[in-house]
């Protein structure tokens, strides 16, 4: 991956990204350019839209709430990753939007939420997850964004999982033992990631669980984590082993 200029100014946008190209930005992406930014015409700025590359704009003309951005070059050209998933039970509000930051930034290719007997929000805010994952990929310069999925239980989330993917449990009753070495079976290989709620699996769900011959039970060690915490911890251990820290 190439360093990332942190001083640079970083921002999203939908359009197609060309050499030439105009974009308009939105009203919050102008005050953000203009109020916050202090940014003024000729100014230059990085933007991305998570398929085209990076390129550097210029600020074109500005309006009361508007302003403009012309595309001059490519600064940095797509980058993919690792074919990593992100599962999850969804927490309330603060816990998940850290969850789906930290997620992104660790380079998942997807976010899946699953919904389980112990789940303990049934409504998720995919927009507010979306917006999450833009932030977190405006601030850690990546250029990839993982997909957000519509919310699944867990038994239909578990008839449909594909056979040539592996799923890599967080399960506290798993054998305590090295997480790597758990995991060195997988390299080489497509996987998701799945932690269950705060208050754990059901038993029936753990057997469904184990019933799948995808499934790799993993302890995280003695201590028991938030959910929150679970998911930093097991996505570093597998982009140690199958991710882009190799």
């Amino acid at each position: 991956m190439t360093v990332h200029d942190f001083n640079a100014q970083r921002l999203y946008v939908d359009d197609p990204l060309s050499a030439g190209a105009v974009v308009m930005c939105s009203q919050a992406q102008a005050h953000y350019l203009v109020t916050v930014l202090r940014l003024g015409a000729g100014d230059r700025v990085r933007v991305f839209n998570g398929r085209d590359g990076e390129w550097l704009c210029a600020v074109g003309k500005i309006a009361k709430r508007s302003c403009s951005l012309e595309v001059l070059h490519l600064t940095r050209s797509q980058e993919g990753g690792p074919d990593i998933g992100y599962c999850f039970a969804p927490l309330k509000r603060a816990r998940l939007d850290y969850m789906v930051q930290k997620a992104t930034e660790l380079g998942v290719a997807r976010l899946q939420p699953v919904l389980t007997e112990r789940t303990v929000v049934g409504r998720v805010n995919g927009e507010r997850m979306r917006a999450n994952v833009i932030e977190a990929a405006e601030q850690c310069g990546i250029l990839r964004l993982p997909m957000v999925a519509e919310p699944v239980k867990l038994a239909a989330f578990l008839a449909e999982y594909p056979s040539d993917r592996r799923l890599v449990m967080c399960d506290e009753s798993a054998p305590i033992a090295s997480p790597l070495t758990a995991l060195g079976g997988l390299q080489n290989q497509c996987c998701d990631v799945l932690v269950g709620p705060e208050g754990g699996f059901l038993e029936s769900e753990r057997a469904l669980l184990h019933d799948l011959d995808q499934v790799v039970a993993l302890s995280l060690g003695p201590r028991i984590m938030r959910a929150d915490t679970a998911a930093v911890a097991v996505l570093a251990l597998v982009n140690s082993v199958i991710g882009d820290w190799r």
